[in-house]
């Protein structure tokens, strides 16, 4: 898509003053990040997409919930399997053009190996998970998407907590494919080696206590 954009452009007589205007209001977007970076708190859960900040709204509980079972599942593991670091909605990760607060995230060794204790802006995960609202699912969907695709996201999970569903999308050759759609059954991580869980370990709360107990008694995984 990409390489379709810039020959298009380059289709044009005059490419070089649209790459000057874009440049032009790309230094513009640049120094308002600055502002952004200079203004923000961890007060509120915020974003800066495509020159734009963006507020988050209140969740609602089922969203809540679905985002802590997750987050308690893949922090316990990484923790005692020593694998790297897990956030959860105020770890800041800042890409090329937009920085985002993903619900979940994870980050392998061969890059939390060099975070520090005041670190607030992070690289690109190797694994994130968006748990889908009425405010986000459009951005979740789109731009996110894109995003943590062109930056290398080896795994994203879309996760609906009203419907009880999971979308898994997969990087492969640099773009993503939906590897399962599901509510029941079972879901096996791509970037968490061993980590195999019941869907439903997302949404209800006795099964992700029986999950949980297995990942501290350090059981295998069905």
């Amino acid at each position: 898509m990409r390489i379709d954009l810039v020959e298009q452009i380059l289709e044009y007589p005059d490419a070089y003053l649209i790459m000057q205007q874009i440049q032009v209001a790309l230094f513009e977007e640049r120094q308002k990040r600055t502002a952004f970076y200079n203004d923000i708190t961890d007060e509120f859960k915020i974003e800066f997409i495509n020159g734009e900040v963006v507020m988050h709204s209140p969740v609602r509980k089922s969203h809540n919930e679905s985002t802590g079972f997750l987050y308690h599942l893949l922090d316990y593991y990484v923790r005692i399997h020593k694998l790297g670091f897990v956030g959860v909605e105020k770890i800041m990760t800042a890409l090329t053009r937009n920085d985002y607060e993903p619900d979940v995230c994870y980050f392998g060794l061969e890059k939390s190996v060099h975070f520090t204790d005041d670190q607030t802006l992070f690289p690109a995960p190797d694994f994130v998970i968006e748990v889908l609202s009425d405010g986000t699912a459009k951005r979740d969907r789109g731009v996110k998407y894109t995003d943590y695709e062109a930056h290398g996201v080896l795994e994203y999970w879309l996760v609906d907590a009203e419907t009880e569903i999971i979308e898994q999308y997969q990087l492969l050759d640099g773009s993503y494919k939906l590897i399962l759609k599901a509510s029941e059954g079972h879901i096996q991580s791509v970037a968490l080696p061993g980590l195999r869980i019941p869907i439903q370990a997302a949404f209800d709360e006795g099964v992700n206590l029986e999950v949980m107990a297995q990942i501290l008694q350090r059981q295998p995984l069905h």
